[in-house]
């Protein structure tokens, strides 16, 4: 399973939660405070950063991978 990830930017308060959560390391926290997608490719779709967000400011897009 392979996930698109999309950050509401204005609901994100760069709290690092979701980086700190995420097995693949596929988020960091800019030098701007907010969460950026550094590794899109490595998304594994477990959902742990929507789960873990206190601000509802990512979500996860569930596919198939091909």
């Amino acid at each position: 399973m392979k996930g698109e990830l999309y950050i509401k930017e204005k609901r994100c308060k760069g709290c690092g939660i979701c980086a700190a959560f995420c097995p693949k390391k596929v988020l960091e926290v800019s030098l701007l405070g907010k969460i950026v997608p550094v590794r899109p490719e490595d998304c594994i779709a477990c959902g742990q950063c929507e789960m873990r967000c206190p601000d509802f400011a990512i979500f996860v897009e569930r596919r198939e991978s091909k």
